[in-house]
């Protein structure tokens, strides 16, 4: 999972985006929003633009699209090690949690629905 952490001193994150990878299935996919209205009463001047730009990124690099630079031409394992790999900024990886799945497209779905897309 991916946290925004505007104020990195302060700690206060939003889940943004979850990642998973499935080696059996050669699958590797993100899947991001970014709710603007949370992340704004906890940081009133984040660059709301920067932040999606950097979620975007992330996606990119997960689907191998070329836009997502020289990462996303890496094979999926190095991939899923650099969008996982700790990281000091404003967009940060959560633990990495390993478990089966038949369908990783449907995990993938409910992950984002329980984790990301809550009320």
């Amino acid at each position: 999972m991916w946290r925004v952490v505007p104020l990195l001193e302060r700690g206060e994150f939003i889940n943004a985006g979850v990642v998973l990878f499935s080696r059996r299935h050669r699958f590797l996919k993100a899947q991001v929003h970014l709710d603007e209205v949370r992340l704004k009463a906890i940081c009133p001047d984040v660059d709301l633009e920067n932040v999606r730009s950097q979620l975007t990124f992330r996606e990119k690099i997960a689907a191998g699209d070329p836009e997502g630079g020289s990462v996303a031409l890496q094979s999926q394992s190095e991939r899923f090690g650099w969008l996982v790999a700790p990281a000091s900024t404003v967009i940060q990886p959560s633990q990495v949690h390993t478990g089966l799945c038949d369908d990783p497209e449907a995990a993938l779905s409910h992950l984002f629905k329980r984790l990301v897309m809550i009320a």
